[in-house]
Formats: C-alpha cells, sequence, structure tokens
C-alpha cells in the first residue's frame, strides 16, 4: 500500500463530541467520565451549545469527521446522538462522505440499539472488545463479558462495513499463546480495522493501586513489547497496513478521524476535557462536568488555549510522524521549520538510524520494524529545547 492510499483526509477538519458518561469505571482508564449519569440531559444542551458557540472557528473549513468519543458514547440513546449530529450538520458545513464514528461498548449493542443505529448517518462503529477472555474483562473491570463481546460484533456486521475494534495486550499473567488467540478470535470476524494498545498503570487509578499493593502483578515493558511484536508480525503478513503504532487497517479502511490528527490538521473538541487544534493553538476544556454545563449555560467557553512556538510545532510533527507510516518529512522540516531544525533533527537521528532503529526513505525519517515500539522514546530524542 502506498503513502498516498493511506493518506485519506483532505483539506477539511473533524469535530470530536466527548460524552463524558460511563456505566462503571475500567481500573486502567484515566479519561475524563462519571458513571452518575443525573446530569446527561444538562450535558447534552451544553455540547449543543457549545457546538453552536464554537461554529465560527470552522467557518472556513468543512468538517470531514465526526468523532463521538468519551466515556462511552453508546450510553447515549439514539435519539441524543441524533440531536447532536443535527446540531451539527445545521451549524458546519459537512461533506456528504463524511466519517462519523461512534465509539460503543459490546453491552450497549443489543440488536435493536445496532438496527436503529445503522438506520441514522453513524456509518463506522469503534467497538471497545479489549479482550475475548473473561479473566482479562474483570481484571479491567469491562461491563461486558466474552459472549457480549463476539455477539456484539456478529450483529454489527450485518449493518455496518466500516468497524474498527479495541484489543489491550501486556496485561498481568496474560501469556503470548493468549495473545495470540485473542489476535485470531479479532481475525476471525474479518474486522477491517484494529486498534490496540499496552496497558499501562496511570497514577490515581484503581489498577495503580492494585498493583502498589500486590494485588495484581505490575505490568512489564518487554512483555508489551513481544505482544505488540506478535501484533504487528501477525497483521502486517496479511495486508493490515500498521499505519499507526496502535493502528492497524486494511487497504480503504484507514479511520480519517486518526489519521486528521497525526498529520495535524484541524480539530474542534467539543464537551469537558476535550482538546483542540487548529495549527497555531492547542485549547482544552476543563474536565468537571459541572463546571462546564455552568460555564456553557452562561455562554462562556471555558477553555484554556496555549499559543505553540516554532519548537513546539516541529516537537509535535516529530512526535506524531514517527508513529506513522508516512514518518517525519525531512522536506517538511526545512520548508517550515528551517535549515537549523533539519540539521538538528538528521544530527540526533544519526544514532538510532546506526542501531537499525530509524532509517530514511524518499526523504522521510521512519521507524523501522525494531524501532517502532520504541518511536515515543526516540522521538524525544529528537526533540529541540531551548531555541
Amino acid at each position: 500500500m502506498s503513502k498516498e492510499e493511506s493518506s485519506p483526509f483532505g483539506g477539511g477538519g473533524g469535530l470530536y463530541i466527548h460524552i463524558p458518561f460511563c456505566k462503571q469505571a475500567c481500573h486502567y482508564c484515566d479519561f475524563h467520565f462519571s458513571t452518575n449519569l443525573k446530569k446527561k440531559v444538562e450535558m447534552l444542551e451544553a455540547l449543543s451549545k457549545e457546538l453552536v458557540l464554537r461554529k465560527a472557528e470552522f467557518s472556513e473549513e468543512v468538517v470531514e469527521t465526526i468523532y463521538f468519543g468519551g466515556g462511552t458514547p453508546s450510553v447515549l440513546n439514539t435519539s441524543e446522538i441524533l440531536k447532536l449530529v443535527h446540531t451539527i450538520y445545521e451549524n458546519y458545513e459537512v461533506v456528504p462522505d463524511a466519517e462519523i464514528t461512534l465509539e460503543a461498548n459490546p453491552d450497549d449493542l443489543s440488536e435493536s440499539k445496532i438496527n436503529e443505529l445503522a438506520q441514522g448517518p453513524i456509518n463506522r462503529l469503534s467497538i471497545g472488545i479489549q479482550s475475548f477472555y473473561e479473566e482479562d474483562l474483570k481484571l479491567m473491570n469491562r461491563a461486558h463479558n466474552a459472549l457480549e463481546a463476539e455477539l456484539c460484533i456478529r450483529e454489527a456486521k450485518k449493518h455496518f462495513n466500516n468497524i474498527s475494534i479495541d484489543l489491550i495486550y501486556g496485561i498481568p499473567n496474560m501469556s503470548n499463546e493468549r495473545w495470540k488467540s485473542n489476535i485470531e478470535k479479532a481475525l476471525s470476524f474479518k474486522i477491517p480495522h484494529i486498534s490496540s494498545y499496552a496497558l499501562t498503570v496511570e497514577p490515581k487509578t484503581a489498577l495503580a493501586k492494585f498493583v502498589e499493593k500486590g494485588l495484581i502483578a505490575p505490568v512489564r515493558d518487554e512483555v508489551a513489547q513481544e505482544h505488540f511484536n506478535i501484533l504487528n508480525e501477525t497483521l502486517t503478513s496479511i495486508g493490515y497496513a500498521g499505519y499507526e503504532i496502535s493502528n492497524f487497517a486494511r487497504p480503504g479502511y484507514f479511520s480519517k478521524n486518526n489519521s486528521a490528527y497525526w498529520q495535524q490538521k484541524k480539530y474542534l473538541g467539543i464537551g469537558p476535557s476535550a482538546h483542540s487544534f487548529d495549527g497555531d493553538r492547542r485549547g482544552w476544556n476543563i474536565n468537571n462536568n459541572s463546571n462546564y454545563i455552568k460555564a456553557i449555560t452562561d455562554g462562556k467557553l471555558p477553555m484554556e488555549i496555549e499559543m505553540l512556538s516554532k519548537t513546539d510545532k516541529y516537537n509535535e510533527y516529530v512526535m506524531t510522524g514517527l508513529r506513522t507510516i508516512w514518518g517525519v518529512s525531512l522536506s517538511r522540516i526545512a520548508a517550515e521549520f528551517g535549515k537549523k531544525y533539519e540539521e538538528y533533527l538528521m544530527l540526533q537521528a544519526e544514532k538510532h538510524i546506526q542501531e537499525h532503529l530509524l532509517y530514511i526513505d524518499d526523504e522521510s525519517l521512519l521507524t523501522t520494524k525494531k524501532g517502532k515500539f520504541l518511536a515515543d522514546g526516540i522521538a524525544a530524542d529528537l526533540f529541540m529545547l531551548n531555541l
């Protein structure tokens, strides 16, 4: 697959809608959410109002992707989702073939719910499977069980062509055989897109407390790396492209939303804790539901904004570029940042090239198979400081 084919995002931008509710808290999650749905109606009104308040920020762009993330967007009923989509179409110019993704958990995807969603504008499902094994799901405190994971995929495939599932590796006591079995199970459903992440112990999560108390074995980096290598080799050998470290897809199924982030396209984040980016500024909303609702109700945007320096932009491009199939374009570095940045990049990259972690192809700096799992650490070594 060529790099041109794997770069689906055009000249528009994306909308991200953060739905900050979950049925229960997964032990590993540090995203912003609440398991109390009492303020759901107020939150939905606030989300709609923020969309209206900020439409001027997209007056010169068309919307190419709409992504409902969270939290767990599938806790909303179909009419609530449709109301938000309607608000978007009333206030933004949306391209006819926009990719509209809903993150969903298997326990929310009943046969009737899937059928309802399929009748509306949602054209892509991202299903949080995480594992097809009961012991893994219990350790992570997922709301669904292994049977629900399989049944929801079977039903979703009857109505949706564009489906992605999430899988987590590096779970304590997960053997290579069980991880391979998870991958094989996913492949048996002929899922066109798989997102897969290493389990990480984030501060202040239940998982961190359990590990600290010795109730759960520590997460081991070497196991996660071995699992990643198995994943990468298995999927790429049968035609999936690892177009970003954590994302693999069949031709034609690269996520336009994800690609927009990694290629540094403009996106607008709506909802508490949601982030926005316009090329020069990065903004993020307050991560408190009550304060968010109050501010939006009062017609205020509860957002902090950071102006990005040239060095910030360089560092972000290096970080995102090295994670992707497109790499870091040396000509873009020279054109956008100057010769000094290009020379610094190559100077810092040299030792990683010698160690066969990076290589240059078609004027782009890319990670090797060996360096892919280490991309974030390598990128940090290429960052520019104090210019």
